[in-house]
């Protein structure tokens, strides 16, 4: 009996964790219908752009890149073969007609909470009849379409536990691309983590656009941790991204009680401008922010922060840039993401008075970049001498060299035996460079 070769199916991803656990989901809604992963684009039987809207640059990527797909398209036509090609996630939500005219060889388009419906989409499109647009927000739908088994390789995962925003931050799409707030039930969000724990995973990154605003059971976040932190196995979890207003007092008292609760907290601030935080709609001060830094550095002395910052925000002053720059210089960073301001049409401050002009913004973007790349270094360079437990994920270029992670999210170069992968062992930081360490396996250090 000959069997059916599967159909080739790859999926390019843009933007943040909250796309990559879309795109691992995909595959499996696809799995069943024959299609396996390839790294090549050129032959693929479906392509998948799932997109990002966050930035202007992003978008006209994805552009850029379905031009270059339409042509792969057309050589596969001309071989006899058929190329479907779908465009997924926010970008799709946000601009679902404007890509079919553009670029009529996609062949549909599929909103971030709609791509459960992917294998009906694209038997609508082989018979060529049918919506080719699917862009409507029904979270719940999504997640229990997709409440079977997982499949996952190695031992870090991304579990999505909340989904969409109730900010409106003025300069953000991501209420109109990802919709309001939603939850999901902290049953089937246990029910998935088990499942992850039984193949061998022993980290999860908790995903939600505003993930401490999770409240599928009581409690919230803090009680979520709490469970997760029972299951066997399940060593390590962390959540991202976080709002400093909703950063209550339980998930405080959470990181200084649970020890699986790593000590790296992404908690973005954007700017150190009352006046800016003011315009962009963020709800918080920075006297707030700082506040609360001092709360959680209480609760959990050796916490390591990250945050995200916009410059050149419209209306941003000299004297509001020093202030970022002064918030920056008080927090002290272990790691951050910094951009200049990109105008998203459709968002209130796209349309604001003031707008920085590109070559102020690029001089302020270098100047906070210098800053913050100078406490990454200085972070980074604290931990040697230490040792530390790391989980080991994959192999290194050099021979006998295997990289793992800190519990500070450093990456961390080891010469260890293979047989280490998937284990966490106490290793001695020996030196430090901005984007990783080097250390020396402790002997019988083996920790799991």
């Amino acid at each position: 009996m000959t069997q059916t070769p599967a159909k080739r199916l790859y999926i390019k991803t843009y933007g943040c964790q909250m796309n990559v656990y879309d795109s691992e989901r995909m595959a499996d809604v696809l799995r069943p219908l024959g299609y396996a992963m390839t790294d090549e684009a050129e032959g693929a039987d479906l392509v998948v752009l799932n997109t990002c809207h966050i930035r202007e640059k992003a978008t006209e990527k994805v552009y850029s890149e379905l031009g270059q797909i339409r042509l792969m398209k057309q050589r596969k036509a001309e071989g006899g073969g058929r190329m479907t090609i779908a465009v997924a996630g926010c970008v799709a939500q946000a601009e679902g007609q404007e890509i079919l005219r553009r670029q009529p060889a996609v062949d549909l388009v599929v909103g971030p909470q709609a791509y459960h419906q992917l294998p009906e989409l694209i038997a609508r499109a082989h018979r060529a009849s049918g919506e080719r647009l699917s862009a409507d927000f029904a979270p719940e739908e999504k997640f229990d379409a997709l409440a079977g088994s997982r499949q996952v390789k190695g031992v870090t995962a991304f579990l999505t536990v909340q989904e969409g925003c109730d900010k409106f931050c003025t300069f953000c799409v991501v209420p109109y691309t990802r919709g309001g707030e939603y939850s999901r039930p902290a049953g089937k969000i246990l029910d998935e983590a088990r499942q992850l724990a039984d193949q061998g995973v022993r980290e999860v990154t908790l995903l939600g656009q505003n993930v401490n605003a999770y409240d599928g059971c009581d409690g919230g976040l803090a009680s979520l941790a709490r469970q997760l932190a029972k299951i066997p196995g399940l060593d390590r979890i962390r959540y991202t991204t976080s709002h400093p207003r909703d950063m209550d007092e339980a998930l405080i008292a959470a990181h200084g009680e649970l020890p699986q609760l790593m000590p790296y907290l992404h908690l973005p601030v954007q700017s150190g401008s009352d006046r800016i935080l003011k315009a962009m709609n963020r709800g918080h001060t920075a006297d707030t922010y700082l506040t609360l830094i001092e709360k959680i550095r209480a609760a959990r002395p050796d916490i390591a922060m990250s945050g995200d910052f916009i410059v050149g925000f419209p209306g941003e002053r000299d004297s509001d840039f020093e202030a970022t720059m002064n918030l920056v210089r008080q927090v002290q960073h272990a790691g951050a993401f910094s951009f200049k301001y990109s105008r998203r049409p459709g968002t209130p401050a796209s349309a604001m008075p003031g707008q920085v002009a590109d070559e102020v913004k690029d001089e302020r973007l270098a100047r906070l970049n210098a800053l913050l790349n100078e406490q990454q270094q200085a972070f980074n360079d604290s931990q040697v001498g230490r040792v530390l437990p790391i989980l080991f994920e994959r192999v290194g270029r050099h021979a006998g060299q295997l990289i793992g992670r800190s519990p500070y999210l450093q990456s961390v170069h080891v010469t260890a035996p293979a047989g280490l992968m998937g284990q966490i062992a106490q290793v001695r930081i020996d030196s430090a460079a901005r984007q990783s360490l080097a250390g020396t396996l402790v002997e019988e250090s083996v920790l799991a």
